[in-house]
């Protein structure tokens, strides 16, 4: 299986190209970054946090990670692996980022669908999140796992061939910066109807969806885009209160919202995302 670490990191307070020197990476002027006993490392200045703890906090960590595993969004995973995949080759490994990678759900099942193709990869996955990046490094020993952060990404210029967004972030500048000429970002986000029958418990009406963009970002073409919806039943309160711990409505809610979707035991919901892939200029 030539599924391998990504390596073409940079140091997030010069830019200079980071070298493995023992337990650290260093750059050209000293700077250097120890590497957690996890398999990790934090390359997030402590000037450009907003707060002590940023991203998810382990709790919701947890959350996220026992409901993805349990594989009601598998089908949403396999078309990402899918799209990201397409228009690879064997000649050299596909160098993937995961810009805002929580607990390395994607990029692990993008891994085993590489090697079922017989497609070289090296992937990089990158939180926010020191809790989501060291659960993803204690499951998944062979990709770069970094504390980091989108608005500045720790990755030398033009050497990625793909960049995954997946409800996240995204930030077009950096993405287009960091991607080879030709390389492509995989933009997903959560389509109209995206879990409406737990919006519907939780809040006492809806919001009129937001048109979704069908225009490319400033240094990228459109290249494609697909709808993917279907139907998943979460049952018990714990599964749903996990669901319910990676959303933003967890925090969005009331607590006369959440305590409604405390009380479920079963719900069906509707999946619905929209896939875009663009390609950097």
């Amino acid at each position: 299986m030539n599924i391998a670490p990504f390596s073409a990191l940079a140091c997030p307070l010069d830019g200079a190209p980071l070298h493995r020197h023992g337990a650290a990476l260093r750059c050209a002027r000293g700077h250097s970054f120890d590497l957690a006993s996890q398999g990790y490392v934090n390359l997030l200045p402590v000037q450009n946090k907003r707060s002590l703890d940023p991203g998810d906090s382990k709790t919701m960590v947890a959350a996220r990670r026992r409901f993805l595993n349990a594989g009601p969004y598998a089908p949403i995973a396999a078309a990402v692996s899918r799209l990201v995949l397409d228009g690879a080759t064997a000649q050299a490994p596909l160098a993937c980022l995961d810009a805002g990678c929580g607990e390395g759900y994607y990029l692990r099942q993008l891994a085993t669908t590489a090697a079922q193709a017989g497609t070289p990869l090296s992937r990089l996955g990158l939180d926010i999140s020191k809790w989501a990046v060291q659960a993803a490094a204690k499951q998944d020993k062979d990709a770069t796992w970094v504390v980091g952060s989108n608005a500045a990404l720790p990755v030398l210029p033009a050497t990625l061939d793909r960049v995954l967004c997946l409800f996240g972030f995204p930030v077009y500048p950096e993405f287009a910066r960091v991607l080879k000429p030709g390389g492509l970002l995989l933009q997903v986000d959560a389509g109209a109807d995206h879990l409406r029958e737990l919006r519907e418990v939780i809040y006492p009406t809806l919001k009129p969806a937001r048109p979704a963009a069908n225009s490319a970002p400033e240094g990228f073409a459109l290249a494609g885009g697909e709808n993917l919806r279907f139907e998943v039943t979460v049952r018990g309160a714990d599964a749903i209160a996990d669901l319910l711990a990676m959303t933003p409505h967890l925090y969005r809610a009331s607590a006369e919202g959440r305590a409604r979707a405390a009380a479920l035991t079963e719900i069906a919901l509707s999946v619905d995302v929209r896939l875009q892939r663009f390609e950097r200029l």
